[in-house]
Formats: C-alpha cells, structure tokens, sequence
C-alpha cells in the first residue's frame, strides 16, 4: 500500500491511520494491533462456522441414536438434580432437616398439629350429624310437607299438560293454586 491509500483506509477499531492515536501508541503499534485484531476477528468468524457444523453432525448423531429434545431435557434434568444433591449446600441442608426431625422441638409439634388435626375432624364430623339430624327435622316438619304437596301437585299440572293429560290429577284437588 501506498501513503495515500494507507492514510485513507479506516480500521475496525474506528481509528483512521492519520486520525488520533491513543496515548503512548505510535502509529506502526497501532498498524500491528490492527493486524492482530483482524486475524483474531477472522478466527472467531472461522469458529463460529466450525461450531455450526459440529453442532448440526452432533444433531444428526443424536437422531439416528433416537435421542430426542424430550430425552435430552430428561438427561439434563437427571444431571443437573444429581449435581444438586452433590453439592455441599444441599448435603448441608439435608443434614440440618435431618437434625430438626429429630429434635424434640419438631415432635411436639409434630404431635400438637396431629392433635389438633384430630378434634378439627370430630368438630366437623359432629357438625356434620347435627346439620343432617335439622335437615332431617325440617324435612318431616308440617310446614315442609305442605310446600312439598304444593310442588308435587305443580309437578303433576305440568307434567299432564305435557303429555296431553287432563288437568286433574290425583292430589290436585287439595291444590291451593
């Protein structure tokens, strides 16, 4: 290259060769470090398209072996819990749980809550009967078995209507309607 064609070309970096420097560099350093860094930039360029290839054959590897994305997620996982209980922070904890199950602490609450849950079942059980027995009271009371005539007499006036019956039906003479 000439002098005129090297003062117009423009680096990579932004630096033009007749432009300012950064301190303490002279121009053939710069000249090198741009070299350099375009040899680098074209080794990164060439891995790249090498790790496209590799990962597209590692691809087809997987396919013919009949490893799908679902089993590579499944592997993943498998590696990464197994990794989980290794680690020194869950062996730790692990440790701690175990210390805290056995602790007295733990089994009297343990027991209080059992307890507890116990008399919140027999409450609800014993609720339970006594809202069956009202309903069952309510049920044989006069005042339900006239609503429950009423409607069994409103049943039958529609019903027969329905299917081309007279409007007579056994009880719909103590009708009120």
């Amino acid at each position: 290259m000439d002098s005129s064609e090297h003062g117009s070309s423009k680096s990579s970096t932004g630096v033009t060769s007749g432009g300012t420097l950064p301190p303490g560099l002279t121009e053939e350093e710069a000249e090198e470090i741009q070299v350099e860094l375009t040899k680098v930039e074209d080794e990164i360029q060439t891995l790249r398209q090498v790790l496209v290839v590799k990962e597209r054959h590692a691809t087809e590897l997987k396919r013919r072996l009949g490893i799908g994305p679902l089993s590579e997620i499944k592997q993943n996982f498998t590696k990464g819990w197994h990794e989980v209980q290794c680690s020194n922070a869950y062996l730790t904890a692990s440790a701690t749980f175990e210390e805290i199950g056995r602790s007295d602490a733990y089994k009297k609450t343990q027991e209080t809550l059992s307890q507890a849950g116990h008399m919140t079942s027999a409450a609800f059980s014993s609720m339970g009967s006594a809202i069956r027995n009202r309903f069952g009271e309510i049920r044989n009371s006069p005042s339900f078995k006239s609503f429950e005539d009423k409607v069994e007499n409103m049943k039958y006036k529609v019903m027969g209507r329905s299917n081309g019956e007279s409007d007579h039906s056994p009880t719909s003479n103590n009708a009120p309607f």
